[in-house]
């Protein structure tokens, strides 16, 4: 297993890519008795799947009323989704935390540089409230590897939270701000600033604080009030263990051990071109211990330099999976 983990995180290329993604879908329909029994069901097998296009992908609800675990063993942790009051929520079990870091990490620095180059403030009193939150864990390891000693969760004061920013600011230290979508707009309504070494970052919200708004909307009104040209955004969930990353304008890379295919919603065995929307599926290649091949609810599309974008969901609502849009 090391191997083909080793594998995973030295991908180059599509052919690497594919390649890989072959061996990890064999070893997970020998290994994940959910997937394995959902692969049959669909009449696919290791004998008879030699492309990506004809892996078969699990609808994300089974990790609500499923283990979906590669592993035998007892899990070490778990993550879960935000949910709603009232609503199921997914859990993702899991067999190596130190997988996850590897991935979260070899994710950021692909598209930004080193973690421990950024002043990390974070803003995510909903997340932490929650517990076994994917998202917390991700950011609580940058904060540790943070040089800078401000880099914490700030979820008391946001007057506190302004006077962390100036001070990086006026230091011309790197800073990275994760926030949710409400704090954010919160935050903007104390204090208007003007930040140049500072990435803002939106992660979504919580149902129920703030009348929904459009991305571009949002995007405009959060860049007016921080002084700043773009918002940057993660695409990443509680059953994945790799992120991609929006730098502005709601368009995502994937990194290297991560892929988008878009099905066609009304066919969902079907996979469409380039420029039209569809269901999302998603192949996270470092999710080796759960389920690599996840059939998402959100709407998206991608484009010809390889770039996604989300459009909401397939239930028609104006959210995305992990980025909830609100008007103030």
């Amino acid at each position: 297993m090391e191997e083909l983990i080793n594998r995973i995180f030295s991908i180059k290329n599509s052919n690497e890519f594919e390649t890989v993604a072959l061996d990890v879908f064999k070893f997970q329909y020998e290994n994940n008795e959910v997937y394995g029994s959902w692969c049959r069901l669909m009449g696919k097998n290791p004998d008879n799947v030699f492309r990506i296009n004809s892996i078969p992908f699990l609808p994300i609800s089974f990790f609500k009323t499923h283990k979906v675990v590669s592993f035998t063993s007892s899990p070490v942790h778990f993550f879960k989704s935000s949910g709603t009051t009232g609503n199921e929520t997914s859990k993702h079990f899991i067999y190596d935390l130190s997988i996850y870091e590897r991935s979260f990490t070899s994710c950021f620095e692909q598209f930004f540089s080193k973690i421990e180059d950024y002043c990390f403030i974070a803003l995510l009193p909903n997340y932490l409230q929650q517990g076994n939150s994917s998202l917390v864990y991700m950011i609580d390891n940058f904060i540790k590897k943070s040089k800078y000693k401000e880099s914490n969760f700030y979820n008391g004061s946001l007057e506190d939270v302004i006077h962390t920013l100036k001070e990086c600011e006026n230091e011309n230290r790197k800073t990275i701000l994760f926030g949710v979508t409400y704090a954010l707009l919160d935050l903007i309504e104390i204090e208007k600033l003007n930040l140049n070494n500072t990435i803002v970052f939106e992660t979504g919200g919580m149902k129920g604080r703030r009348k929904e708004l459009i991305r571009e909307e949002l995007h405009k009104t959060l860049c007016k009030g921080f002084g700043i040209n773009s918002i940057a955004s993660e695409y990443g969930m509680c059953e994945l263990f790799s992120q991609a990353y929006s730098k502005g304008e709601g368009r995502f890379f994937c990194p290297n051990q991560m892929k988008i295919l878009i099905r066609d919603t009304y066919d969902p065995l079907t996979y469409i071109s380039e420029n039209k929307t569809g269901g999302i599926n998603v192949i996270d290649l470092a999710n080796i211990y759960s389920c690599s091949f996840i059939e998402t609810q959100d709407l998206g599309k991608i484009h010809s330099d390889n770039s996604f974008e989300l459009l909401g969901r397939i239930d028609n609502t104006t959210i995305r999976g992990c980025n909830l849009m609100y008007e103030f």
